[in-house]
């Protein structure tokens, strides 16, 4: 059985317009104008038990509403929602015991207490023995290297530290689901490959499925094997993360280096050059795979002149989903 499964699911809010003026605003006192907003629009996914799934989309697209339907903090216009066998808003309590959620931007430990101080309270709140929450504390504290970091006080820990601390209080409980939304944003390189590295070893360790919301490129090529798109509310697009370019971009960069400079005109039929060096001994190009094949490329550079070195590569992720992103909103 999946462990989530949501079935054309819909959430709209309802909000007042505001009125400019005193008139209008007196208007707007008596005859309320309510203007409706659709964050989620008929939308249906489902996940595997250990699933490392990206559900991405540009902001606004409805991304965090749907994990806090998910997580029973809203209710759904209509549709249905199941996670982990329980349905979500009216069930809450129950899931909460077997989840774990992460949002970035709204942290769950207490500010001006340590992090060990928090893991105790969740752990009596999860109903855990002293000694499951001790061991379960030093096995996390190892996994995600904050063990010099639990008796100071989360105000004084660096975003990054928190962050680590955010991810393995989410955890302390054994959760069969953990929902991250944008748990690295803000943070360094080095802290975000931290996070992500423990977070796909407590995948392999516990089986943990993973949902993870983000807008880091790098954080969904590192941790997803699958990956939904959503925009405007609806799922435009899902497929495995190693599919994405080949379904959705199918130029190549081509970058080439000569032994003796080039024209400054520099061009290669059926490749548009994209800047040639100031010193032309080299130059960028980009080509569609669908009208011009890499070994026609490659003949025409060598025919050009001496190479040196010849590099091509792929689009890069990030590339990828914008891309996706322009095209479902002009279609709009």
């Amino acid at each position: 059985m999946p462990v989530i499964e949501v079935q054309h699911l819909q959430k709209t809010f309802v909000t007042k317009r505001k009125a400019a003026g005193l008139a209008g605003s007196l208007r707007a006192l008596l005859r309320p104008e309510m203007v409706e907003t659709q964050a989620v629009r008929d939308l249906s996914f489902s996940m595997e038990a250990g699933e490392l799934v990206g559900f991405i989309g540009p902001n606004g697209a409805g991304k965090s509403t749907t994990i806090k339907i998910l997580t029973g903090i809203l209710y759904p216009t209509r549709g249905s929602a199941s996670v982990l066998g329980f349905t979500p808003w009216t069930q809450r309590r129950q899931l909460a015991y077997q989840i774990g959620t992460v949002f970035g931007q709204r942290p769950q430990l207490w500010y001006h207490l340590p992090a060990l101080d928090t893991f105790y309270l969740f752990g009596k709140i999860y109903e855990l023995d002293d000694a499951a929450i001790r061991q379960r504390i030093a096995f996390l504290s190892e996994a995600f290297e904050i063990d010099d970091l639990l008796e100071t006080p989360v105000r004084k820990l660096s975003l990054g530290q928190r962050m680590r601390c955010e991810v393995a209080a989410s955890l302390l409980h054994r959760p069969k689901l953990i929902l991250l939304d944008e748990p690295s944003i803000g943070l360094d390189v080095v802290a975000k490959q931290r996070i992500r590295d423990t977070v796909r070893r407590m995948n392999e360790l516990e089986g943990v499925g993973v949902l993870l919301t983000s807008h880091d490129a790098g954080d969904i090529e590192a941790l997803c094997r699958r990956v939904l798109v959503i925009n405007h509310g609806q799922l435009v697009y899902q497929d495995k993360v190693s599919n994405l370019k080949r379904h959705y971009l199918t130029s190549k960069l081509v970058e080439v280096r000569y032994a003796e400079q080039i024209p400054a005109d520099f061009t290669i039929r059926g490749a548009e050059t994209i800047k040639v060096a100031r010193e032309r001994y080299g130059a960028k190009l980009r080509f569609d795979t669908r009208s011009t094949p890499v070994g026609q490329v490659i003949a025409q550079l060598a025919e050009a002149g001496s190479l040196v070195d010849v590099t091509i590569s792929d689009p890069s992720l990030e590339d990828v989903i914008r891309t996706i992103y322009q095209q479902e909103t002009e279609s709009v």
